[in-house]
């Protein structure tokens, strides 16, 4: 039986220039036949198909935190979403502390089309993203006023820690286990993040989804990360592996800390050292 392979994207597999390298591309595509190749991410379908293009998709995808777990060919396997009213709730909540978020929520479970919700004021960090990474993204909806909506894949928040993480022990204050949340760092931005999930929408949970919709044990996969959301799925894991340049926290749970980090295709050369294609 192939063992299964599951990588995180940013920071991970992604160098730093949030691109696949010809040569990650090229052991991928070699792989592939020999061992289930897949990713786990904080990116959409549309974001992750897009940084995947000439790559083979034969397993499960692993979206948004965990929040979804589909097929390439959109096939949706799991989805975890928070009402509209809950999200509303949310996002009310947050206008004590001065700050209005992202929402990302899934308008067609056949199409997986999302929209990406942006509110009317933005911070600094907000506004490079947008400026800088989805200038031209066909998702983005700008809105006169930001609220939940039917199907909210999650709630981004962006700022200083100084300011989210009083926002995220408020949050857990008022909705308890009605919510998954996630203080963590974002090298790319400088900042922190902060998203608001389903209590069941992290890459934990989706992967023992995977590994049920394929019949496999924990045993057999072998993860990669580097960031505070790819702790879960680590403690799940037969093997999991950070990359040099993961967080501290990571690295303490991990069976394996690399040598090589994203921008030297850690986890392209560990496929290529442990994926035996004979």
């Amino acid at each position: 039986m192939h063992k299964l392979y599951i990588t995180d994207l940013d920071h991970t597999f992604l160098h730093s220039s949030q691109r696949v390298s010809n040569f990650s591309k090229k052991i991928w595509n070699e792989k592939v036949e020999h061992a289930l190749l897949s990713v786990a991410t904080a990116r959409s379908f549309s974001k992750t198909h897009e940084f995947l293009k000439g790559l083979t998709l034969k397993v499960p995808l692993i979206l948004l935190d965990g929040a979804m777990v589909a097929t390439s060919d959109k096939k949706l396997i799991d989805i975890q979403t928070l009402s509209a009213k809950l999200s509303s709730a949310i996002i009310q909540e947050s206008h004590a502390f001065n700050i209005q978020p992202f929402v990302i929520s899934l308008n067609s479970h056949k199409s997986l089309e999302e929209t990406f919700a942006i509110p009317p004021l933005l911070n600094n960090f907000q506004s490079f993203l947008i400026e800088n990474n989805y200038a031209t993204d066909n998702r983005l909806a700008f809105k006169k006023k930001i609220e939940g909506a039917k199907d909210t894949l999650k709630i981004v928040y962006m700022g200083e820690k100084e300011l989210l993480h009083p926002l995220a022990e408020h949050l857990k204050k008022v909705f308890g286990k009605e919510i998954e949340v996630k203080l963590a760092p974002e090298n790319y931005m400088k900042c922190y993040f902060l998203t608001i999930l389903h209590p069941l929408g992290d890459k934990a949970h989706a992967l023992n989804i995977v590994h049920e919709y394929l019949n496999y044990s924990l045993k057999d996969t072998t993860v990669f990360g580097d960031s505070l959301n790819d702790i879960g799925m680590f403690k799940l894991a037969g093997t999991a592996v950070a990359v040099s340049n993961a967080l501290d926290e990571v690295k303490k749970v991990a069976d394996i800390v690399l040598e090589q980090s994203n921008d030297e295709d850690a986890v392209a050369n560990y496929f290529k050292a442990n994926i035996n294609t004979n």
